[in-house]
């Protein structure tokens, strides 16, 4: 793209303008009158006469390039360097079958946390997240990734604790995700623990695990969820004909507000309740405030000059123009 630094030196065309205007009439010159002009019909054009004019345009056009020349035309080349520092970040989900209670939206407190950290993670920018889930038992289901595609695709599929362990095992999992962020070299290494129950199985004490956190310098957010209470918890009976009948069974559902506060406060956290979805998107959004990725923006412009240019274009026709005026127009026949 090209730029002119000094566009006000395009008020020298007025002058200009006028010289062309005004001082290039033509001189009064001696002639023949003649009573029929047919005569000249068939006369060949004259090329020296044509030839003779040629200096004057170029001089005019030797001046209009000078001005362009003096406004500096310059090609401006823009460079946009980011630098992104960026978090990790591992959501700890808990997959027990209490979260199939149907107190909070769309569906139940799984689904909850699923639709909610599908639009976390799609607001985020270069962050590497992961994906740790538990009941009795932990496994990592994404490690830390940046690729958001198979990350949103593994979070769709997951479902509750078929296949692994009963119970909560709140310190497995606590030091499961932050064994994924130990080896991290981000200024902010962070964990999101969300879970509806009480720490109550598992190989690895709570507090131990608060101490590996605190070790490593992983901070935890930590989230309640759903009501406490009792509660309907749905499950599926299978008639002999192979039908599925939903029924539901009673259930006392009952978080460790206490545990969940000390995970957070003693890793420099923040403890969440959240009883209903609208409040968990209103949790989710406040981290992603308080964990923002620092981005530095650094635009650099080089110029290029192309004002030689111009001025080699109208020293050209000048000479070219002093060359036919005083010396190939004169020795013209």
């Amino acid at each position: 793209m090209i730029e002119w630094h000094s566009p006000w030196v395009w008020s020298l065309f007025i002058p200009l303008a006028l010289i062309v205007a005004f001082g290039f009439k033509k001189h009064k010159k001696a002639g023949f009158k003649f009573s029929d002009v047919s005569l000249f019909k068939d006369m060949a054009f004259s090329f020296a006469v044509f030839f003779s004019r040629l200096p004057k345009y170029f001089f005019i056009l030797s001046a209009g390039l000078a001005i362009l020349a003096l406004s500096r035309p310059r090609q401006a080349d823009t460079q946009v360097q980011k630098n992104v520092e960026g978090i990790d970040i591992v959501i700890a989900l808990d997959i027990s079958d209490s979260m199939l209670i149907e107190d909070m939206k769309p569906e139940n407190r799984l689904e909850a946390s699923k639709k909610t950290i599908k639009e976390f993670i799609e607001k985020r920018i270069s962050d590497r997240i992961g994906l740790v889930v538990f009941s009795g038992e932990s496994y990592t289901r994404v490690p830390m990734t940046l690729d958001y595609p198979l990350l949103l695709n593994n979070l769709a599929k997951v479902e509750t604790s078929s296949g692994i362990k009963m119970g909560t095992a709140i310190g497995v999992a606590l030091a499961n995700a932050v064994a994924r962020l130990k080896d991290s070299t981000a200024k902010s290494r962070v964990v999101i623990f969300l879970t509806d129950g009480e720490n109550n199985t598992g190989t690895i004490d709570p507090m131990t695990a608060i101490d590996i956190a605190q070790g490593y310098d992983v901070k935890v957010y930590s989230i309640g969820m759903g009501r406490d209470g009792q509660a309907r918890l749905p499950v599926y009976i299978e008639t002999p004909t192979g039908q599925k009948i939903k029924q539901y069974r009673p259930i006392h559902s009952k978080i460790n507000e206490g545990l969940l506060t000390k995970m957070a406060t003693e890793t420099g956290g923040k403890f969440y309740r959240a009883n209903t979805s609208n409040a968990l998107d209103e949790v989710f959004s406040e981290i992603n405030q308080l964990e923002t990725t620092k981005i530095e923006v650094n635009q650099f412009t080089t110029y290029e000059e192309l004002f030689q240019k111009f001025l080699i274009f109208a020293l050209g026709l000048y000479l070219l123009g002093f060359f036919i005026k005083y010396i190939a127009a004169r020795r013209m026949p």
